[in-house]
């Protein structure tokens, strides 16, 4: 059994199929979805989904691409959303320095101040990163200093850093202050730079995610990804970890489930 730790079911992707979209992926073994959202509005998606199936959870944040739409009202919104049941983190935050759909220091003040509200609800955070590996990390070390207490009275994690691309010094820094990663399909790409560092660094701080409707992994590249598609990635992770499939996918849900803190369905 698998759980998908990123999928965005809420796009318009998934408007007309959902229903087999989930079926696929009960059929493929994914017991439980996480289901990150990115503004106000499809954080409150990610909340009615799951409020209908009860093996999908939410998370709820501003992407960095959509920082600049976050104001005052609409973080105090991210935060009251946190408090239904359902909620296990806040995200999907960070920084995106490829794009820069929003101005950098808004990015950098918004993911700041979401890992506040993280802090005063002691949740874990998902953290996007592209082209800002080492600022994302150092705003979260300087975090983990600042609030020691964050998250480690339950020794569970302070979050994950999603569809992780940085090497594996990088990872064992995250290791060190209470982070796991998450490899999407990234890791079935050809000469994938993301293999030596799984190599390294084994499963014990590790997810599996598919960040659907994107990166959908080998052979399905270039469709539409889904939740079900997590068992190519689990396929290629124990490849390069000399591990069964099987053992894959009980590593990394029980990861998962300690990470968010969600109970076996």
């Amino acid at each position: 059994m698998y759980i998908d730790s990123h999928a965005h079911l809420f796009y318009e992707d998934f408007r007309n199929d959902l229903p087999d979209v989930i079926r696929r992926a009960q059929d493929a073994g994914v017991e439980t979805i996480v289901v990150p959202g990115t503004t106000r509005e499809t954080s409150r998606d990610a909340v009615e989904l799951s409020e209908k199936y009860p093996f999908i959870y939410a998370c709820v944040g501003f992407h960095p691409h959509d920082a600049s739409k976050a104001d005052a009202e609409g973080l105090k919104e991210i935060e009251e959303l946190s408090r239904h049941p359902k909620v296990v983190a806040i995200g999907e935050i960070g920084l995106d320095f490829h794009y820069d759909f929003s101005p950098r220091n808004k990015q950098e003040s918004v993911f700041q101040a979401q890992i506040e509200i993280a802090v005063r609800r002691n949740l874990p955070i998902v953290v996007h990163t592209r082209e800002s590996m080492s600022q994302a990390i150092e705003t979260v070390q300087s975090a983990a200093r600042k609030y020691p207490d964050w998250k480690m009275n339950d020794n569970a994690g302070r979050g994950v850093f999603h569809c992780f691309t940085g090497n594996t010094d990088e990872a064992r820094e995250l290791f060190q202050i209470g982070f796991y990663v998450s490899y999407p399909g990234i890791v079935t790409f050809k000469n994938s730079p993301v293999v030596d560092t799984l190599k390294a660094i084994g499963l014990k701080n590790v997810l599996l995610e598919t960040d659907s409707p994107y990166l959908a992994p080998v052979p399905l590249r270039g469709k539409r990804n889904e939740p079900g598609n997590v068992s190519h990635i689990a396929n290629k992770v124990a490849e390069i970890c000399s591990l069964q499939p099987s053992e894959v996918g009980k590593i990394t849900s029980e990861n998962t489930r300690r990470l968010f803190g969600i109970d076996r369905n």
